[in-house]
């Protein structure tokens, strides 16, 4: 069950985060990254892999995001 949650909160997180590609909304990244570490706290409880995965990938492509950005230097 946690698995599946954690799954929900990083396919949203993903939606977002492929919308925060757009430029001058890179800043929504900001808020998509705890998003996706919440989840990926949720994953770690969880028995499986998948959630945990998936909201790890979110996380680096948002850090990744924003060190292209300027975001983070």
């Amino acid at each position: 069950m946690l698995n599946l949650v954690s799954l929900i909160i990083g396919g949203i997180a993903l939606v977002l985060a492929a919308i925060a590609f757009i430029p001058l909304i890179g800043w929504a990244n900001w808020l998509i990254i705890p998003l996706a570490i919440i989840g990926f706290g949720i994953g770690v409880v969880s028995r499986e892999n998948g959630g945990r995965n998936l909201n790890l990938a979110v996380i680096l492509v948002g850090v990744v995001r924003l060190m292209i950005g300027g975001g983070i230097i």
